[in-house]
């Protein structure tokens, strides 16, 4: 795990999940995908390496789901339905961590966030990944 001190608390909506994360570079790497699942979840992510996701509560109430290849791991708060965090399919030494589930931070917060091309992953075509779009939080004037 990198040096970083980027320590977020965060927990699922009902507060039965608790972690911390350290994240890899801060929320420079936030980004979304256009995979089948993420397509749904519309969740804008970061990235904490190995390790670097600790649940301080709840792990009891924490599942998973995996799909395709069974490669990326969702966990989600089996209570009230949130996803917090997964284990990447194209790095499985990365933890893609939902923005929404830490402490004083919003997707809004981001006003373009990268969307990445999920429905044609680079495990499947052999082909560099590929940016899909942005998508542009324009506030309310």
């Amino acid at each position: 795990m990198s040096e970083s001190t980027d320590i977020r608390k965060g927990r699922c909506h009902c507060g039965t999940v608790r972690f911390e994360a350290t994240l890899s570079d801060g929320f420079e790497p936030i980004r979304r995908c256009t995979c089948s699942y993420c397509r749904m979840r519309g969740a804008v992510v970061t990235m904490a390496e190995m390790g670097g996701v600790r649940i301080l509560a709840g792990e009891e109430a924490l599942t998973s789901y995996r799909f395709h290849t069974g490669a990326a791991q969702h966990f989600f708060c089996s209570r009230c339905g949130i996803y917090t965090h997964h284990q990447r399919r194209s790095d499985q030494s990365l933890y893609a961590v939902n923005v929404a589930c830490l402490e004083g931070v919003s997707p809004f917060d981001f006003p373009e966030v990268p969307v990445v091309d999920g429905e044609n992953h680079p495990n499947d075509t052999g082909q560099p990944a590929r940016l899909a779009g942005v998508l542009r939080f324009i506030p309310a004037k």
